[in-house]
């Protein structure tokens, strides 16, 4: 089994959302796709349902985000 930072996509209501991907991310996110599902015993997830937690993984393991949202300066601003 993969050790991905993804668990299982929740099924919730779809929301409709537009974005351009470049076509070597979309390959990446397909796959991403195919795996997490492999690793669950589930047939693979639309690749754009991995797109929000992805997001929200990386935004709440940015240490330098954290900071600033509780009104710290982000590291690369400190000097």
């Amino acid at each position: 089994m993969a050790k991905l930072k993804l668990g299982p996509i929740a099924d919730d209501k779809p929301v409709k959302v537009a974005v351009e991907l470049p076509a070597s991310l979309h390959r990446d996110l397909i796959a991403y796709a195919e795996i997490l599902g492999r690793d669950a015993g589930q047939p693979p997830t639309d690749p754009v349902r991995l797109i929000v937690p992805m997001l929200e993984r990386f935004i709440a393991t940015d240490r330098g985000f954290a900071k600033a949202r509780r009104g710290g300066a982000p590291r690369s601003a400190e000097r």
